[in-house]
C-alpha cells in the first residue's frame, strides 16, 4: 500500500509552492514542475511493481487542449488577482462570478449562489450568459478534455472521459462536436475522472453531469471545500470516489496514480492514467503534469510491471507560456532516454517544447491545427492518436539539423496551460 499523507492544509500548499513561484513570476510556471522541492511531497511508489494486467489498445480523441485563447490575458488576470498563490475561485471567473465581479474580489459561496438557480435545472445556457455579462474576460477560458477508448483482452470497449474544460458554453460545443453529449447521455461512457482541481480541467464538470448525472467519477485525494461542493451544485448524483495517494486499479490493464503535490492557484494533488497495452508497454495519460513529466515517468516505471515505457498523451507542463529555461534542455535529454515510442503532447507542453523534443529524435505525433488548436506541432482540438498491439504508425522522427534553440515560438500568445 502507498504511504499516507496529512490532510491538506493552507499552510501546507503554500508552504510546498511558494519555494517555486520565483518570487510569483507566472511566466514561470513550468520550472516548480521540475524542481527539487517538490520532491518531499511525493507518495514513494510502490516497493514492488504491481502486475495490472493488460489491454490490446488505448485510443484518444483530444475533444479540447484550449484551456484559454490568449495568455497574455491570463497572466495579467493571475498578476492582477494577487499572483499564483491566490485562491482560484475568488478571481471572478467564469462560473464563479458576482454580479460585475471585479478581478480578485469574489468568493466561491457568491459565485455559486449567482449560477445555482440555472444548475438546479441543467439550464447552461442562462448560467453562461449571466457569466458573460459580469465576469472577468468570460471569453478567454475554454478547457482540456479527453476520451479514451480502451479495448480490453476480451474485446470489450471501455471509455473514460478525462477532465471537463473550464467554459460551459465551448465544451459543450466540443462535446457536440465529437458526439460526446450522445455517448454520455446513452450511457456509453463508463468512467469520467477529474486529473486535478484547476479552472481549466474542472469548472466545466456541469456539461458532463448534464448528460451523464449518475456517471461514476473519480477524483484525487486533495480537492478543497468548494471543488467537493461543486460536485452537488453541478448536479452529480452517482458514486463518487476519492483516490488515495499511490496507484488504483480501474479494471484489468488500467490504473490511475494519485501524485499528492501542491500545485498553483491553491490546488493540491494531480492524478494520471497508466495502460498497460499487450506485447508493446505501458501508456501513460496526464492532464497537465504538475508533479514533472521525469517524476511521472520514473514512478510509471517503478511502479507497474510492464514491457517498457511505450505511449505518452497529454499537457506535459514545461512551457505553457512558450518561454524556455535553461534547465529544460537538460529535460529533453533525459525524456528522450526514457525510450517513449509514440508522444502525443499538447495543452499545457508548450509548442515550443514540442518542437524541441521533435527536433531531439523524440517521435511526436503532429496535430491538425483546427478548432483554435494554434499549431501542428502537437496533437489539436478534434485529433485522435492509438497506442495498440499491433502499432505500425510511427511518428515521423525528424533528424536534428542545428540547435534546437533555434525553433521560434509561435505568433500570437499561444494557448495551453
Amino acid at each position: 500500500m502507498s504511504e499516507q499523507k496529512p490532510e491538506v492544509s493552507r499552510r501546507t500548499f503554500a508552504g510546498g509552492v511558494a519555494a517555486g513561484t520565483l518570487a510569483g513570476a507566472v511566466g514561470t510556471m513550468g520550472v516548480y514542475s521540475y524542481s527539487p522541492w517538490r520532491q518531499r511531497h511525493f507518495v514513494k511508489a510502490e516497493p514492488t511493481r504491481r502486475q495490472i494486467g493488460e489491454v490490446k489498445s488505448v485510443k484518444v480523441t483530444n475533444i479540447s487542449e484550449t484551456s484559454w485563447f490568449d495568455n497574455r490575458t491570463l497572466m495579467n488576470d493571475i498578476r492582477g488577482a494577487g499572483g499564483l498563490l491566490v485562491n482560484q475561485y475568488t478571481y471572478n471567473w467564469a462560473p464563479f462570478t458576482d454580479v460585475k465581479g471585479k478581478l480578485g474580489k469574489g468568493s466561491y459561496e457568491q459565485g455559486v449562489r449567482n449560477i445555482q438557480p440555472y444548475l438546479a435545472k441543467a439550464n447552461l445556457e442562462e448560467a453562461w450568459a449571466f457569466q458573460m455579462e459580469n465576469a472577468v474576460n468570460p471569453l478567454n477560458s475554454g478547457g482540456f478534455s479527453a476520451l479514451i477508448e480502451v479495448e480490453t483482452l476480451e474485446g470489450e470497449t471501455k471509455r473514460i472521459l478525462l477532465d471537463s474544460g473550464w467554459s460551459f458554453d465551448w465544451i459543450d460545443k466540443s462535446f457536440q462536436r465529437e458526439g460526446i453529449d450522445k455517448m454520455l447521455a446513452e450511457n456509453k461512457i463508463d468512467i469520467f475522472i477529474v486529473s486535478h482541481e484547476h479552472f481549466d480541467h474542472f469548472w466545466g464538470v456541469p456539461v458532463v453531469f448534464k448528460y451523464a448525472p449518475t456517471i461514476k467519477t473519480y477524483y484525487p485525494k486533495g480537492f478543497y471545500a468548494e471543488g467537493l461542493d461543486y460536485f452537488d451544485v453541478a448536479g452529480h448524483r452517482g458514486e463518487r470516489i476519492e483516490t488515495q495517494p499511490g496507484l488504483t486499479v480501474l479494471f484489468p490493464g488500467a490504473a490511475l496514480y494519485n501524485f499528492q503535490t501542491p500545485i498553483i492557484c491553491r490546488v493540491f494533488g494531480e492524478q494520471s492514467l497508466f495502460f498497460n497495452v499487450k506485447d508493446r508497454g505501458l501508456v501513460t495519460i496526464t492532464g497537465c503534469c504538475h508533479q514533472g513529466i521525469l517524476q511521472f515517468a520514473s514512478v510509471a516505471q517503478r511502479a507497474v510491471e510492464a514491457k517498457k515505457l511505450y505511449g505518452l498523451y497529454g499537457g506535459l507542463h514545461v512551457s505553457p507560456f512558450e518561454e524556455w529555461d535553461p534547465k529544460y534542455d537538460d529535460l529533453v535529454a533525459v525524456f528522450k532516454k526514457w525510450g517513449f515510442e509514440k508522444v502525443a503532447c499538447n495543452h499545457c507542453t508548450g509548442i515550443l517544447t514540442a518542437r524541441k523534443l521533435q527536433e531531439a529524435g523524440i517521435g511526436i505525433v503532429s496535430g491538425t491545427a483546427r478548432f483554435r488548436s494554434k499549431d501542428t506541432a502537437y496533437l489539436g482540438n478534434g485529433d485522435q492518436v492509438t497506442f495498440a498491439m499491433t502499432d505500425d504508425d510511427k511518428p515521423t522522427v525528424l533528424v536534428p539539423a542545428g540547435s534546437a534553440s533555434a525553433a521560434p515560438a509561435p505568433a500570437g500568445g499561444g494557448v495551453k496551460y
